[in-house]
Formats: C-alpha cells, sequence, structure tokens
C-alpha cells in the first residue's frame, strides 16, 4: 500500500463523515449516525497506527506535498504532511482517544434532537486537528489552527438555544481570536525573516542564527501568543471554564484532550525556534508556573464538577509550559499524552454521574455514588490517582519527569511546581470524595433513578482507565529499569534543540530518587487531609452567597477576573461603541446622509416649478442662458 495515500486518507474519513452526516443530519437515521460518526475517527485510527509501525519508513523525506497550493511570486505554500515521531504520536491521540469519546457520545447524546448534528461537528472537528498536526508548514497547521476554533465554537453553543451558552461559545471565539492574531503576525515576520513558511526551511535557516537572536525572539514571543490563547493560559484562559457550556464529550475531547495541547504542540514543533530565544523562554516558564498555581488554587473552590475539571486542564497545560520552558519537550509531550488520557476519562467519568443525576452538575448534591455507580467510580479513582502524580499510575511518570528537569533548572522552579502538585492531588480528591463518599445528598426523585451508564458508556472508560493506569510505560525512566520509549522514538524530531538544553551534569540517581519520594509523600499527604476533612468528617457545604474568609472567597469569585475583564475592556469599549453610534453615526453621519437626502428633495421641489408646460417660458430661458453664456466667455 503506498504510504502517502495512507496519511492523506487519515484526515478524508472524518472529512468525508461530517460532508454526510452534514447534509443528512435530519433524515440520516440515528443507527447509521451511531455508526458512520466514530466509524470514521475509527478508520483514521487504523491508518493512524499503520503510519506508526512504518514511520521509519518516512525517516529520509518526512515531507509529502500533495500539490502546490499557493505560488506567487517568493511565496510558495505546498498543500503537504509532515510525517515524523511527534505528528504520528499526536495522530494516535487525536484518533484513539476521539474514537472512544466518539463511542460514548452514542449513549449519552442517544436523546438529543441534534444528535447527527453533534457528530457532524464532532468529525469536521477531528479533520482540522488533523490537519494541525499533520501541516507540514505554518499556514497549513493554521488552517486547522483556526479551524478546531470554530468547530469549538460550534460545539460550545450547540445548545444554541440557551442564551448563555451562546455567549460561551462567542468568549471562547473572540478570546482565541486574540491567540491567532499573534500567531498570524509571526507567520509574517517568519516569512519576512526566513522567505519561507515550511518547517524544514525554516528550521535549518534557524539553526545558523545567534541566540537570542532579536528577529527569533520577537518570532516565538508571536506564536506563544497564539498557543497563549489555544492554551487557555494566563490572561486568555477565562474562556475555557464557560466553555463547560457544551456537552460533556465535547468537553472530553476538545478541552482536555485535544485542542487545548495544540499550544503545546506548536511550540514542541517549533523547539529549534524556541530554545534560540532564552528570553521567550522565560516567558513561557513564567505564564506556565503563575497558570498552574492560579487555576489550581481556584479548582480548590469549585462546587460545579465540570468547573473544577477544567480549571484542572488549565493548572496541568502550565505544567506542560514550564516543562517547554526548561527544553523537556519530551516530558511536555508525554505529559500531554498521559493528560489526554486521564483528563478526558475525567470529563467521561462526569458525564456519566452527570447522565445519572439527570443533569446535576453541583458536586454539594451528590455523595454516596460509588455503590450505585461502580463501574464510573473506579475508572474515576483510576484517573485521580494519576492526574494526582501517585505511582504506579502514568500522572506520576510524566508530572515527575518535568519536575525533574525543572530542578536541574532551577530549585526554586522544581519548589513551585510541587506546591502546584500539591493543590492538585487535593482538589481532585476533595472532588473524588463528595462525589462517591458519604451519603446521598440529593433529591429522592435523583436517588431513585440512579443507575450505572449503559455499555456503550462505560467501556470508553475502561479502555481510558487502562491507559491511564499504564501509559507511564510509554516513557519508563532508567531508575525503574525502563528504556525511556517516547524519548527515544521523539529524539530525532527534538535532535537539534537537545544539544542546546541538555545539562552538562546529569542528575544522580539518589537525588531523582529522593525528589521523587519528597514529592510523593507530601502528594500523600495531601490526600489523607483531604480524606479526613470530606470522608472522615462531616464536610462543611456552604451555599452559595454564605460568608466565607476573605481569601476563600476571593478564590471562589475566581479572583473576580471576569469582572475585572469586563470592567476594564467590556464595558469601555461598549460605552466607546455608544459614543459612536449617538454621536458619530446619528448626529454627524446620519445627519450628513439625512441632509444631502433632504437637499435633493428641496432641490426637486424648487426646480420642478421652472417646469410650466408654457413653450413661450422655455424660449425665453433658452435665451437668457445664451445671452449668460456669452457673457461669461466675455469675462474670462
Amino acid at each position: 500500500m503506498n504510504l502517502t495515500f495512507v496519511v492523506f486518507l487519515i484526515p478524508i474519513f472524518p472529512l468525508l463523515g461530517f460532508l454526510i452526516l452534514g447534509m443528512g443530519f435530519r433524515s440520516i437515521p440515528k443507527k447509521v449516525t451511531s455508526i458512520l460518526g466514530p466509524g470514521t475517527v475509527l478508520l483514521s485510527f487504523i491508518f493512524s497506527l499503520f503510519t506508526f509501525f512504518n514511520v521509519h519508513n518516512f525517516a529520509g523525506s518526512p515531507t509529502q506535498t500533495l500539490f502546490t497550493w499557493i505560488h506567487t511570486g517568493s511565496l510558495q505554500i505546498p498543500f503537504a504532511f509532515l510525517i515524523d515521531p511527534l505528528s504520528v504520536l499526536m495522530l494516535l491521540i487525536v484518533t484513539g482517544v476521539g474514537f472512544l469519546i466518539h463511542v460514548y457520545s452514542v449513549g449519552y447524546m442517544k436523546e438529543d434532537p441534534g444528535y447527527g448534528r453533534f457528530f457532524a461537528y464532532m468529525n469536521l472537528f477531528v479533520f482540522f486537528m488533523l490537519l494541525l498536526v499533520l501541516g507540514a508548514n505554518y499556514p497549513i497547521m493554521f488552517i486547522g489552527w483556526e479551524g478546531v476554533g470554530l468547530c469549538s465554537y460550534l460545539l460550545i453553543g450547540f445548545w444554541f438555544k440557551n442564551h448563555d451558552y451562546n455567549n460561551a461559545a462567542k468568549k471562547a471565539f473572540i478570546m482565541n481570536r486574540i491567540g491567532d492574531l499573534g500567531f498570524l503576525l509571526g507567520m509574517f515576520l517568519i516569512f519576512n525573516t526566513f522567505s519561507s513558511l515550511s518547517f524544514d526551511q525554516v528550521f535549518q535557516q534557524a539553526k545558523a542564527m545567534p541566540m537570542g537572536d532579536p528577529t527569533i525572539i520577537a518570532i516565538t514571543l508571536l506564536l506563544f501568543i497564539g498557543a497563549v490563547g489555544k492554551s487557555a493560559q494566563i490572561p486568555l484562559y477565562t474562556w475555557l471554564p464557560d466553555a463547560m457550556a457544551g456537552p460533556t464529550p465535547v468537553s472530553a475531547l476538545i478541552h482536555a484532550a485535544t485542542m487545548v495541547t495544540a499550544g503545546v504542540y506548536m511550540i514542541a514543533r517549533s523547539n529549534i525556534l524556541y530554545v534560540l530565544a532564552p528570553t521567550t523562554m522565560s516567558v513561557i516558564g513564567i505564564t506556565g508556573l503563575a497558570t498552574a498555581l492560579f487555576a489550581a488554587s481556584i479548582a480548590i473552590f469549585q462546587n460545579d464538577i465540570k468547573k473544577v475539571l477544567a480549571y484542572s486542564t488549565i493548572s496541568q497545560l502550565g505544567y506542560m509550559f514550564v516543562g517547554l520552558s526548561v527544553g523537556a519537550f519530551t516530558g511536555a509531550m508525554f505529559h500531554l499524552t498521559t493528560h489526554a488520557f486521564f483528563k478526558a476519562l475525567l470529563f467521561l467519568g462526569a458525564g456519566s454521574v452527570i447522565h445519572a443525576l439527570g443533569g446535576e452538575q453541583d458536586i454539594r448534591n451528590m455523595g454516596g455514588l460509588r455503590s450505585k455507580l461502580p463501574k464510573t467510580y473506579w475508572t474515576f479513582l483510576i484517573a485521580t490517582i494519576a492526574i494526582a502524580g501517585i505511582p504506579p499510575l502514568s500522572g506520576f511518570f510524566s508530572k515527575d519527569e518535568i519536575l525533574l528537569h525543572l530542578f536541574e533548572h532551577s530549585s526554586l522552579l522544581w519548589i513551585i511546581a510541587v506546591v502546584g502538585s500539591l493543590m492538585t492531588a487535593f482538589y481532585m480528591f476533595r472532588l473524588l470524595y463528595l462525589t462517591f463518599f458519604r451519603s446521598f445528598r440529593g433529591t429522592d426523585e435523583q436517588m431513585h433513578h440512579l443507575h450505572e451508564s449503559p455499555r456503550v458508556m462505560t467501556t470508553p472508560l475502561i479502555i481510558l482507565a487502562i491507559l491511564a493506569a499504564f501509559g507511564g510505560l510509554l516513557n519508563l525512566p532508567e531508575i525503574f529499569n525502563g528504556g525511556n520509549s517516547l524519548s527515544g522514538f521523539l529524539a530525532p524530531v527534538f535532535a537539534d534543540s537537545a544539544v542546546l538544553v541538555t545539562p552538562e551534569t546529569p542528575m544522580s540517581l539518589s537525588t531523582e530518587l529522593l525528589l521523587m519520594g519528597i514529592t510523593l509523600i507530601v502528594v500523600l499527604g495531601m490526600v489523607f487531609l483531604a480524606y479526613f476533612r470530606f470522608v472522615k468528617n462531616e464536610p462543611e457545604l456552604l451555599p452559595d452567597g454564605a460568608k466565607r474568609p476573605s481569601l476563600v472567597q476571593l478564590m471562589i469569585n475566581k479572583y473576580y477576573i471576569d469582572e475585572l475583564y469586563d470592567y476594564i475592556i467590556s464595558k469601555p469599549i461598549l460605552w466607546l461603541s455608544k459614543v459612536f453610534h449617538e454621536v458619530v453615526e446619528i448626529r454627524f453621519i446620519d445627519r450628513l446622509v439625512n441632509g444631502v437626502g433632504n437637499m435633493v428633495v428641496w432641490t426637486g421641489n424648487t426646480v420642478r416649478f421652472i417646469q410650466t408646460g408654457n413653450v413661450g417660458f422655455y424660449m425665453f430661458i433658452m435665451i437668457l442662458g445664451i445671452i449668460l453664456i456669452l457673457f461669461l466667455n466675455i469675462l474670462i
């Protein structure tokens, strides 16, 4: 089989699914939709697996060109895909996790009247995400980048009859456009500097540039602005919690496993540019650490099960950016991979709970679900242990790799990141305990209808739980007799940058073990603290609006960042638009236009009196005109 043909088929399958379901979503039976929607993504996953096992065959020519898309002057942009270990890894994540979420959606969305439309949007999203990770140049990546933003808007506002959901969708779309402007300007500067937008040519030329070159710093900062918007980092993070307005499978696919990791992928892809820009790397590190701590502190006091997971996602993305900032590109991609497993599982588990409770999302009205939803509970427990970084589950190995690289770079960074890990363990086990332990706090009607989700929903949970549990084997460190398989697999992609960021003296095994031990002990301490606070003792679950200490109230209200943005951005813009409307539009432009119209009407009403119908009068006017013309000629 022609390998190039196989690669180009990978994004085609979900595109065909979108076209078929998009045109016939009103008439195609649900059974057909249930097969076609997940089936197209499954085909992409199978072909992605085939590409994975044959990726070594692309080593000599990783760029596969289909045709020349744009050729004008010196600008030449081929429609080409880049097949290397990094893109293949992302293919497996997008299609593999995406397929499981599609299968889960068959059960979760079966009663929704927009069933066919939902799968059409989901297929379109997968298509654009595959374009993003396969693109061999920045414009193809940008098409996917913008496409997933569009699909995010469609899926967040899927239940468009709810005005608040529409506002959440618009908020996500607008804030992403702010970041995307930075990405676009970065591409302009790349072309102006390198006369190309293809990865191979840009990166090859960049290697010859000096460390800290101002142009490289400007390029990387502009691209990072795009990553900040797409991956919900400070200050463009507030759209992600509101995006929980969409159906839960949307939260799992777009806002946990794939789209929000696009910024991490883009920086990892552009790794040689970033290692040549230490200033930008410092900015990324500060932004990532601040976001990780900031979002984690908010998550501690959230009561909406999906909002807790949303802020957790923002925090974990912060960890990935911190890893990137110290050159731990493999560590960041490793955590991206394990995060896709356990965070998708957490969102789907939350969806299973919401499904069982008839739409209830407030964890204060849950509790005691352990016996009623056993499959959901055990899979949710595995995901919680994984994200908390407790061995031997996957999150321990991926998070620990980032922490070790941070310690090599700065012990202060390591301490701050460990504090973030403690907060993660606390708020995740708080969520677990309040949802599944002690007695049920909901209504009698909810209690009567409690039931485990159907098999079509629990099977993806079980598969993701297995991946979350054993995903650490992908890059098991040598200290545990592992072979760092993922590091070896991705080594060719990061070979040039590794020379510039690898420390001269590697960390000793004793130091590595000591750091692991310290992290594990303090994380377990947080787990037990949460247990005594929410299980051993009766949890204090105050209603909204109850009086709290000032700092707690600040975190409950998410530091009033949305209100601050509303005050310093939204309201001034609305005020300015009102001024332009009332002063410039109505008093100037409208008066000018209406004045011209009134003048025309007045002139017409005045001049029409000349039309008397008297031939003699017309002759008199004609002669008068001739005399006037002769008189003017004499004067001139």
